[in-house]
């Protein structure tokens, strides 16, 4: 989340290198958020190869504010 929260949007394969994942741990991972409305994903073809594109929901965002939140008063309540 942390990548998409500061690009308007990234590909499959720019996350998978970024975050040294499998294309498989990468796509359940990216399937969970989806489905809870955390990331949107968008398919289209640039030239005849499929382009998978990751971007940020507003809720998403908010989400991973809170979970920023929540860690700084962790560590700072120690």
């Amino acid at each position: 989340m942390s990548a998409l929260m500061v690009n308007d949007s990234l590909d499959f394969n720019a996350l998978k290198e970024l975050l040294g994942l499998t294309d498989g741990n990468l796509a359940s991972h990216l399937k969970a958020l989806e489905q809870q409305k955390v990331v949107v994903v968008s398919k289209q073809f640039i030239g005849r190869k499929p382009s998978t594109t990751y971007k940020a929901t507003e809720h998403g965002k908010a989400l991973f504010r809170q979970h920023l939140a929540a860690l700084e008063e962790l560590i700072n309540n120690q």
